[in-house]
């Protein structure tokens, strides 16, 4: 069972974590023991799950199974469809700013706060970013 080195980022109990990538407890254990998910232990022998392997292992394992991961979503007609972690909520006045964390990479979306609190959208849940636009443009990094 490999294990990562120390890190200064918010580790998640397995039941936790399991909640979060919508698996079962044991199912979460059995990813552990196979090597599936990494871990951090704790003094005690604990293991502990990384934000960042969460986010990984979601990017990773929604990516595979399209039909699964929009289960929990509106059916809508646009694919472009990013799925991810709320890793900040602002709200200010009128708008709230949401920050998703998707495959290890950050996108911000500004929307009303209306919306942020009907939805009720608070930092770890499991959110979509829906892309949708007429033009997609390419800069060399």
């Amino acid at each position: 069972m490999p294990t990562m080195g120390p890190i200064s980022e918010e580790l998640l109990r397995p039941r936790d974590a399991a909640a979060v990538l919508g698996i079962s407890y044991a199912s979460l254990k059995q990813w552990i023991y196979k090597g599936k998910l990494r871990t951090v232990k704790t003094a005690g022998g604990h293991h502990r799950i990384p934000q960042s392997e969460i986010d990984r292992f979601l990017f990773k394992s929604l990516g595979k199974q399209p039909a699964e991961s929009r289960a929990n979503f509106r059916t809508i007609s646009g694919r472009n469809q990013l799925v991810g972690r709320i890793v900040e909520v602002r709200i200010e006045g009128l708008l709230a700013q949401i920050k998703l964390s998707i495959g290890g990479q950050h996108i911000t979306s500004i929307i009303t706060a209306d919306a942020a609190r009907e939805m009720q959208l608070k930092r770890g849940d499991k959110a979509a970013a829906l892309v949708k636009s007429t033009e997609v443009m390419i800069v060399r990094v």
